[in-house]
């Protein structure tokens, strides 16, 4: 059984987990990155454009 410390560690680390899983599948529908060939420096700006651009459309259809 575990301690109400431990399930307290359990949600925190699902929630942080659920986040980076939601962000990997927004990213992954963006086909632009299946061809994307380059350094992880010259990729991090090309993906926050991505997630930018994304919260961008999501927020304009949020009304």
């Amino acid at each position: 059984k575990l301690s109400r410390r431990q399930k307290a560690v359990n949600r925190a680390h699902a929630k942080i987990r659920a986040r980076g899983e939601r962000a990997i599948a927004t990213l992954k529908t963006w086909k632009i990155l299946n061809k994307l060939r380059c350094c992880p420096r010259r990729a991090t700006p090309i993906v926050q454009a991505i997630l930018v651009l994304h919260h961008v459309e999501a927020n304009r259809y949020a009304g």
